[in-house]
């Protein structure tokens, strides 16, 4: 009898973690048919999967709005539910890995873990680390995003695992970017007209592009905006508020679709302190954006060519991002060969010849 795929992601968000796994679940639903079912507490967000795919939830909703370490609880509990009735299973495991691999090793089953986020982001501790490096290894395969991370894993953990780019869904990111949304705020062509799009969180470091534009001074005219959401949302609004920079900057919570304001920008700063491998990033190239980035662990200086497709920043370091984004302004025209490279290298992020990688590896299994 033919196994059937068990995906455990037991915290479904809006971040690029969520839309590669939308991207690589509907995927493999078509490929095995009837045999894909999804363990999650966040209901809300399972509309965006196809109708084959099984979705095993708690029956309240109130769980949705609980911590995300709740969630995990409840998660485990559905998938030691599960498989109690039923061995007949790959496990395939988005998040919460280790008590994933734990759980599956224990019922004697096979698992695929994805790793999302580089280890210098969350590597702390010498049990934290023996552990990851003790429990990691029960899987039968690791998946990561950038050849980076995978040599990362291997420094740190001696742990062999397989690079799988992103999948970049293009073809919808350009219907998404041709919903007219006026936005006068970016308008003017005489403004260097700045975004950014990610969680308002540590990780990503928003602030740091907030203290580069105190520190430019209008020393040359400037629009940021921001888009997202999270615990930072209130330190960052304060930032803006008492540096009275509400003429230059507007901080937006979430929007389902951020394309158009993509579109409408001149340049992406990436932030960020760590990553796995930004999506974010190969949006903006698609766009043909210039893009200043972190060489933060792990993916921009791969996305980027090592700067051949992008210009780099230290990482927290706001004055150097202040003096790359006056070098942006002055020498717009020069960077052009920039974008043509990073447009030209967008095939390596190809939607369906990695997802294709997906279903290759897990098929092995079934």
């Amino acid at each position: 009898m033919y196994k059937k795929l068990l995906i455990f992601i037991p915290h479904i968000n809006v971040g690029g973690v969520e839309k590669n796994f939308f991207l690589i679940t509907n995927h493999l639903a078509k490929k095995l048919n009837y045999n894909v079912s999804v363990i999650t507490v966040n209901k809300e967000f399972t509309k965006k999967l196809d109708k084959k795919i099984k979705i095993i939830s708690p029956k309240s909703r109130k769980w949705e709005k609980s911590t995300m370490y709740t969630k995990y609880a409840i998660s485990l509990f559905l998938l030691i539910k599960t498989l109690l009735s039923s061995r007949n299973y790959l496990i395939f495991s988005f998040q919460a890995n280790w008590y994933a691999i734990i759980v599956s090793k224990l019922f004697g089953l096979k698992i695929i873990s994805r790793s999302n986020t580089a280890p210098e982001g969350w590597s702390k501790g010498v049990i934290k680390n023996f552990l990851y490096k003790l429990i990691i290894n029960f899987a039968d395969e690791i998946i990561v995003n950038s050849n980076e991370f995978k040599k990362s894993l291997k420094k740190y953990f001696n742990v062999n695992a397989r690079c799988i780019y992103n999948p970049l869904d293009n073809h919808k990111i350009l219907k998404l970017s041709k919903n007219n949304k006026k936005f006068n705020f970016f308008r003017k062509n005489k403004y260097l007209r700045i975004i950014n799009i990610g969680r308002f969180t540590d990780q990503k470091n928003q602030l740091l592009i907030l203290q580069a534009i105190k520190y430019i001074d209008n020393r040359v005219p400037i629009k940021l905006l921001i888009i997202g959401k999270g615990r930072n949302y209130i330190n960052l609004k304060n930032f803006i508020n008492e540096n009275k920079l509400q003429k230059n900057v507007i901080l937006k919570k979430f929007v389902n679709n951020p394309y158009p304001f993509l579109k409408l920008s001149d340049v992406f700063v990436l932030s960020s302190n760590y990553e796995g491998l930004p999506n974010v990033l190969l949006e903006a190239q698609f766009f043909k954006k210039i893009i200043i980035s972190t060489k933060c662990p792990t993916g921009p200086k791969e996305i980027l060519l090592n700067g051949k497709a992008g210009i780099f920043f230290k990482m927290k370091d706001y004055k150097d991002l202040s003096k790359k984004i006056i070098y942006v302004y002055k020498n717009k025209n020069k960077l052009k060969n920039k974008i043509k490279i990073g447009y030209a290298n967008l095939n390596r992020f190809n939607e369906t010849k990695n997802l294709n990688l997906y279903y290759n590896i897990i098929s092995k299994y079934l």
